[in-house]
């Protein structure tokens, strides 16, 4: 029982007074002879509320800095902040004004844009270009002969032909020359 009276009386002997914050909750630090770790720790004002701490308080308390932050050091950190919420501010509202121009334009010119498509369309909903794919694969009729064996086979030959083969609007070429970003679609 004398043990941990001692004990008791050594923790408040023994503690080192380091500051107060701005909420007033007061911190304290102790090393102790069995430990060769400083020991930190808060004495709250009041209630017991974590989140009236500061982070360069809890910085300390975690050990992520040696020195306790001083009372001028926290003024200045506190008229930094307050200058950034202030420009935050300022920014949001200009944002706001100008912001909403911007958009109304960018708006208006998609509007304009899709109008002018609107306007050279049949109102159909574009599909892929079936007429260039048809015309990849020749029928009967462009230059194939269908003859019929005497077995009952269909047997198809394929005469060449010197047309020129219309343009397609599909990217056309073999893997050798084929060059990523070069296709463009028509206009």
């Amino acid at each position: 029982m004398s043990k941990l009276l001692s004990r008791i009386a050594g923790f408040f002997s023994n503690r080192t007074f380091i500051g107060v914050d701005k909420a007033g909750n007061r911190y304290f630090t102790r090393k102790e002879e069995i430990d060769v770790k400083e020991k930190r720790w808060v004495e709250f004002k009041g209630e017991q509320d974590p989140t009236s701490i500061s982070v360069e308080w809890i910085c300390w308390l975690n050990g992520q800095r040696k020195v306790a932050p001083t009372p001028e050091e926290m003024m200045e950190l506190e008229a930094r902040r307050e200058r950034v919420r202030l420009n935050v501010a300022h920014l949001s509202c200009l944002f706001l004004f100008f912001g909403k121009k911007v958009l109304k334009k960018e708006e208006e010119e998609r509007k304009a844009r899709e109008g002018s498509r609107k306007a050279v369309s049949s109102g159909k909903v574009g599909g892929p270009d079936l007429k260039s794919f048809i015309r990849q694969f020749p029928s009967a009729s462009e230059g194939d002969k269908v003859e019929q064996a005497s077995d009952g086979r269909i047997k198809e030959t394929h005469e060449e032909k010197e047309e020129p083969i219309p343009e397609s609007s599909e990217p056309t070429g073999s893997g050798a020359t084929y060059k990523p970003g070069t296709w463009q679609p028509p206009t």
